[in-house]
Formats: C-alpha cells, sequence, structure tokens
C-alpha cells in the first residue's frame, strides 16, 4: 500500500491495495471486524441492474417472509440504518409524549447512545443499577411508581438487552416473567437485541422462544455486530399495537432509499444459519478466552461468559501493556476492569496471542492448563 500527496489539493492519493493493515487484529468491539463474505456475496447479488426504492422491492419482501419464520407469522420487520437508530424508533413508537421507559443503568440506551432516546425520542429514562446488567421485576418496581402524578413521567415501558451490555444473558423464564409484571402493570416490553443471535448460541433455542413467545412486543434486532455490513431492524412482534411504524422510521430519518442492501443482507444473514454459525464461534471464542484469563494468577473475571464478551480484572499498569499489541476497551477504569470483545472472524491464534499478551503484561505464568485448555491449544 502506498500513499502520495496531491501538492495542489493537499489530499491523499491511494495509488494501490488498501488504506488498513488486514494483518491488524482487536478485541475492542465486533464492529470492528469486516463483513462476512456471504453478506457481501449478498450484496454484490442485489447490486446488479435496477430495483425499487424505499422497501418497494423483492429482497424486503423476501426479509418479511424470513422474519416470520424465525419470530412468528405476527412479525413484522423495519429495516434501519444502525443500532441507535433501532432503539430510539422501537422506544418512540411504545410510548407517548410523557412516557417514560425503565432500564438498566448499563443499557445501551443508558451510556452509549449520547442522549439520542431523550434528544431526539423525546423519551425520559429511569435507569436502575444492576450487579450483572439484568432487570428482575422486584428491581422494575423501583422506578414502576407515579402513574396519574403529572409532574412525573409516567413509566409505560421497559427496555431490556439480550445480552445484556455485560455479556449476561436471560433466560427465556425470566424474560417472560418480565413480560408479565409489566403487562399486569399496563407497561410494554422493548428488548435491545444487538447481540441477539449470541444470546440465541448461548441458549440453545429459537429465537422466538425469548422474544415473541414469551411476550415481548418489540425488538431491535441487530446485524452489524454480526458479521453485516450495516443495517439493522425494529421487529415489531405485537400487531395489534403497531403505532404506524412506516411513518415514524421515515421521521426519525431511518427510511433507506436502497433497501435492499439492507434487507438482502439480512436474508443471508437468517437464512441457512449463517446468523447462528457466526454468533456460536464468538461465543466459543470468548469461552476460550475466558478459561485462559481465569488461569493467570492476578486475573480475575467480573461476569459470567455466556455471549462474545469477557469482564476481567487486571492488575494496575497491565492494560497500558496488553494495549502495545491489542486494542479493547477499559469498562470500569477505577477497578481496573476492561471488556474484550470475540467476532466471528476471531480465530483462536487470536485468543492465544491476546492471552500471551495479557500473561506477559501480569508478569505471572499461567497456571496448570486445565484438559480443554489443552484441546484448546491444539
Amino acid at each position: 500500500m502506498s500513499v502520495s500527496v496531491d501538492a495542489k489539493a493537499g489530499a491523499p492519493q491511494v495509488l494501490a491495495g488498501r488504506l488498513h493493515d488486514p494483518a491488524y487484529r482487536g478485541f475492542a468491539s465486533d464492529n470492528y471486524a469486516g463483513a462476512h463474505p456471504e453478506i457481501i456475496e449478498a450484496v454484490q447479488a442485489a447490486n446488479e441492474g435496477h430495483v425499487t426504492a424505499y422497501g418497494e422491492d423483492v429482497y424486503s419482501a423476501a426479509l418479511q417472509e424470513v422474519i416470520r419464520s424465525h419470530f412468528g407469522t405476527t412479525a413484522t420487520a423495519y429495516p434501519v440504518f444502525n443500532g441507535t437508530g433501532a432503539n430510539v424508533l422501537a422506544l418512540q413508537a411504545l410510548l407517548p409524549r410523557w412516557g417514560a421507559v425503565i432500564c438498566a443503568a448499563t443499557a445501551h440506551i443508558n451510556t452509549d447512545e449520547n442522549g439520542a432516546p431523550e434528544r431526539i425520542g423525546g423519551i425520559k429514562l429511569l435507569p436502575i443499577p444492576t450487579p450483572d446488567g439484568k432487570l428482575t421485576p422486584e428491581l422494575i418496581d423501583a422506578e414502576a411508581w407515579g402513574w396519574g402524578d403529572e409532574h412525573r413521567a409516567q413509566p409505560l415501558a421497559v427496555s431490556i438487552t439480550q445480552p445484556t451490555e455485560l455479556g449476561t444473558c436471560y433466560t427465556p423464564e425470566e424474560i417472560q416473567r418480565i413480560a408479565e409484571h409489566v403487562h399486569a402493570k399496563g407497561m410494554k416490553l422493548h428488548l435491545d437485541g444487538a447481540r441477539l443471535a449470541n444470546a440465541a448460541a448461548h441458549l440453545g433455542v429459537p429465537l422466538q422462544a425469548f422474544t415473541t413467545d414469551v411476550g415481548v412486543d418489540v425488538l431491535s434486532f441487530g446485524g452489524t455486530k454480526n458479521g453485516l455490513l450495516f443495517g439493522e431492524a425494529v421487529i415489531w412482534l405485537n400487531p395489534q399495537s403497531d403505532p404506524g411504524m412506516s411513518y415514524l422510521r421515515k421521521m426519525n430519518m431511518q427510511l433507506a432509499s436502497k433497501m435492499r442492501f439492507v434487507s438482502a443482507q439480512m436474508v443471508a444473514l437468517l437464512t441457512d444459519g449463517l446468523w447462528l454459525r457466526s454468533a456460536s464461534h464468538a461465543n466459543e471464542m470468548a469461552q476460550r478466552l475466558s478459561e485462559g484469563i481465569s488461569a493467570i494468577k492476578g486475573v480475575s473475571l467480573t461476569q459470567a461468559t455466556q455471549s462474545n464478551g469477557v469482564f476481567a480484572l487486571l492488575p494496575p499498569g497491565a492494560a497500558a501493556k496488553v494495549r502495545e499489541s491489542f486494542r479493547f476497551y477499559d469498562w470500569d477504569q477505577a477497578r481496573g476492569e476492561v471488556r474484550w470483545m470475540c467476532s466471528w472472524d476471531t480465530t483462536e491464534t487470536d485468543v492465544q496471542s491476546l492471552l500471551a499478551a495479557v500473561e506477559a503484561a501480569v508478569g505471572s505464568p499461567a497456571s496448570q492448563p486445565s484438559d480443554s485448555e489443552k484441546a484448546f491449544d491444539r
């Protein structure tokens, strides 16, 4: 790869190849991974000729059939550009202007969307601290009050994340208990499923089993973190409560003119098990990383590894040393807690290299490997 600078324009000119190092590997986010080759093929196939715009195309029609095969015959998908847009659109659709959403304090809508639910959606968030990122009916009740009080934003919806931002997963029974609890109070249930496929891979159940079947009203379904170039979808599971999603999607600037490129990716992802293969692989790499990390003296896990994220405490100064080889994020810098994310394309060599970097940074050799670790070494 070589780059020259145009003396007149002062802009870099690509002479050959690519701008990035394809050998670079990271554990900061599953968003860092490229698109799966099968997704690229689907985009290329959809790129030939002219196709009707704004969702009136055969790929978007096919997506509805695929979505219903996974989420039930009443499900309707609304493709959007990104996860923040999906969450804001879904929550705005659930609530009147005076409504509020109860969520975990660690929820992405509360910590990582730059106030979009409040500023763009006009939605009050009522965050609740949790030890593992999961809400319970008892925790929800800490903010589920004040109906009829004109001085308080009305708690009319609950948002949960599956898996949570801490990598933990709700069981179908836990979600059903939450759904029954909030519905009894006249509230709706939203599920942020940016990594929903990873939860299904961990639970070993179909997507419908912990969404439609247990009472979720609306779902933000993620694809970008599982091999798509871009694109997510709001999936409305309860058609009786659809408030006019097509109008809201346009109003929220989430209507793609060339929607076929989002829909074609989703169809490829959800057909022939690509979604599950990719998520299962990411989970497996995270599990192997978790087992290796737990064997290094001076390092401890802070959360159960139930999806594709590993959370751990490192000794002071160790994270900076590991970052000389791999990029990743601090989760709680004061505690020394970090997060490592595995992707559909994470390799065993990537995991081994990160473990070696952590071990070298900590300055303590790993304990005797277990049988599973010995198998991993092969």
